[in-house]
């Protein structure tokens, strides 16, 4: 699976020991920055690259890191086509997945683990969305996306 990735400064060292692990699971991943932790960043610019990227091709994933994780989530599920949930646990994470299909994951460094986050990773790239009763909710969200959102010409 391809799997984008981004972090600001305050996720960036966590950022490289995931795509390690990532990679040593056979994933393709692309890291968009940032490349370095210094000086702080605006972690906006990495939340629209990886969404974007999420929501053009198709069957691939995002992951984002920063403090809280509470700016990315809100900057990525701006845009359409992108369902990013903030995960603080692997039931969180499993249930993202499930229920809401999300194929942005959202991780708080202050609040999460290194261990805790690998867990929560590993869950989510192996749990299926359920379609059923879901699929239905998912397509409201989706209905909502494209009331509210212009075309771009």
């Amino acid at each position: 699976m391809t799997i984008f990735i981004g972090a600001d400064h305050r996720g960036f060292d966590l950022k490289a020991r995931i795509i390690v692990i990532l990679k040593a699971q056979g994933h393709e991943t692309i890291d968009v920055g940032t490349y370095e932790p210094e000086p702080a960043c605006d972690y906006p610019k990495l939340s629209l690259e990886v969404a974007r990227n999420v929501a053009q091709h198709k069957n691939s994933r995002g992951i984002l890191v920063c403090m809280t994780g509470i700016g990315h989530s809100i900057a990525a599920n701006k845009v359409p086509g992108a369902y990013a949930a903030l995960c603080y646990n692997k039931e969180a994470a499993e249930l993202s997945r499930q229920h809401n299909n999300a194929n942005v994951l959202v991780l708080g460094s202050r609040f999460v683990g290194e261990r805790q986050m690998i867990e929560i990773i590993k869950v989510w790239l192996l749990t299926d969305f359920e379609g059923g009763r879901h699929l239905r909710r998912v397509n409201q969200i989706k209905a909502i996306e494209k009331a509210y959102v212009k075309k771009a010409e």
